[in-house]
């Protein structure tokens, strides 16, 4: 973490001198792709990172290759791996001297979906197994959105919003959107006859309905047979790209 030539900096409550100082080697990163030597092993790229971090004893090295599944394979050359278990290496280089933050940019940038899989399993075994809090920067928000329980959206240097996941996913679910002459009528005639119980009745005689997602036409049918006036129903909802879209200003800015 580089030191800041303006501003304020706070880490683990630490902002000042030796304390901020110290606040920093609770930490570990990577960023991008992680380089290496190629001709040594494993356990030798992460033997000379530690010694350049000062980090004391051996230990923390096999520990950390365990950690990302790379236990069995430490006197493997690097040259020889593929990008996702060099990746994986990036993460266990980072885990040295066991830092209870972890920050990493793009940590699934060019990995191929099994690739992708491992690392997502690794850093969700990380954070629930062994408390280790993630800061993950990355374009990829499918990939996010399986993993984050909250998020930090930044555009142009700023951040526009912090929300967690059970609101990023409320405002990002798909539903249809039903206006009617009658909601408290037509809510009932959903429980009953579509069988469905996974329904909003908002102001306005307006009803999300979050089921028949794909079946407009049948839910307008079975309301306008028992009575219902349908003014509007319209599938809405937006996918995590379309919201960060949106939120930073639409297509243009995209």
């Amino acid at each position: 973490l580089s030191f800041q030539n303006k501003g304020g900096l706070e880490l683990f409550g630490e902002s000042e001198g030796r304390k901020l100082e110290m606040a920093r080697r609770r930490m570990g990163c990577i960023i991008e792709t992680p380089v290496f030597y190629p001709y040594k092993t494993a356990y030798e790229n992460l033997e000379i990172d530690r010694i350049q971090k000062g980090i004391p004893g051996k230990e923390c090295i096999d520990k950390a290759l365990t950690m990302v599944g790379l236990g069995d394979l430490k006197k493997k050359k690097v040259k020889n791996f593929s990008l996702g278990m060099k990746q994986r290496l990036g993460i266990a280089m980072a885990l040295l001297g066991d830092p209870e933050l972890l920050i990493l940019d793009e940590p699934i940038n060019g990995l191929d979906p099994m690739g992708i899989v491992e690392v997502r399993e690794i850093l969700r075994k990380l954070n629930l197994e062994y408390g280790v809090t993630i800061l993950i920067s990355s374009h990829i928000l499918p990939e996010l959105y399986q993993l984050a329980n909250c998020y930090g959206i930044i555009h142009k240097g700023r951040i526009l919003e912090e929300i967690n996941a059970e609101e990023l996913a409320n405002r990002c679910q798909k539903f249809l959107y039903i206006k009617v002459d009658d909601a408290a009528k037509a809510s009932v005639i959903i429980d009953k006859r579509l069988k469905s119980s996974n329904f909003k009745v908002l102001p306005g005689n307006i009803i999300k309905l979050y089921d028949y997602l794909d079946e407009p036409a049948k839910v307008s049918t079975a309301l306008t047979m028992d009575g219902i006036a349908v003014e509007q129903i319209t599938p809405m909802g937006d996918d995590l790209e379309t919201y960060f879209s949106k939120l930073i200003g639409g297509g243009s800015n995209a």
